[in-house]
């Protein structure tokens, strides 16, 4: 699995080449081999509530689209697959109409409180739910209201990781709770304190 032998193009090569980026880049091809997702990638993976999905049309344009859920409604199936349900949306169905035709798709796997970026070369299978129940019980998130279609199970070709380089941190309203929740049991700590104290000092 070496993402710039998938990614660097003989048409990239040759802008890299000019531009004077070639060199660092080749080098880095030799060097780089990863034999599926590691433990860093697993973890990654595992804390994300949405990922950006580009297939391709026959219109030949590219369309990227926003997939959403819980946290960890992206599943790890093994090393080399991930999955998740497909939820009912706005009934468009642009992606599964691409990949029914060409199942390559490139994921973009961003957190932005991390300021960290995963990108994933990988072929979508389109797996009806009545063909395999034991696949969606695996899938399926729990305790979150959804209504599934069908799921989407993405075999991963090569990944690599984009610099933090322009994402600007930003943080959900349970991030944000999250965060502040030591600083509110840490008050709570010292009213209770406070009013023990007072209680000592001036009776109840």
């Amino acid at each position: 699995m070496n993402y710039s032998e998938l990614a660097f193009t003989d048409a990239i090569k040759k802008i890299q080449e000019r531009l004077g980026s070639r060199a660092a880049y080749e080098r880095m091809q030799k060097m780089t081999y990863v034999d599926g997702l590691t433990d860093n990638e697993t973890e990654f993976i595992s804390h994300l509530d949405s990922f950006y999905m580009s297939s391709f049309g026959e219109n030949g344009f590219p369309y990227i689209q926003h997939r959403g859920g819980p946290k960890g409604f992206i599943k790890i199936i093994d090393k080399m697959t991930i999955g998740i349900v497909d939820f009912t949306g706005n009934r468009q169905y642009i992606s599964v109409g691409n990949i029914s035709r060409d199942p390559k798709v490139s994921l973009i796997l961003l957190s932005y409180p991390l300021r960290a970026r995963l990108k994933i070369y990988a072929e979508a299978e389109i797996i009806e739910i009545d063909e395999n129940h034991e696949l969606y019980e695996d899938l399926r998130p729990q305790d979150y209201k959804f209504k599934p279609e069908r799921m989407m199970i993405f075999h991963i070709k090569a990944y690599d990781w984009n610099c933090p380089q322009h994402i600007t941190p930003k943080y959900s309203i349970e991030e944000i709770q999250e965060l502040f929740e030591p600083q509110k049991q840490y008050i709570k700590t010292l009213e209770q304190e406070v009013k023990s104290l007072k209680e000592k000092l001036f009776g109840k």
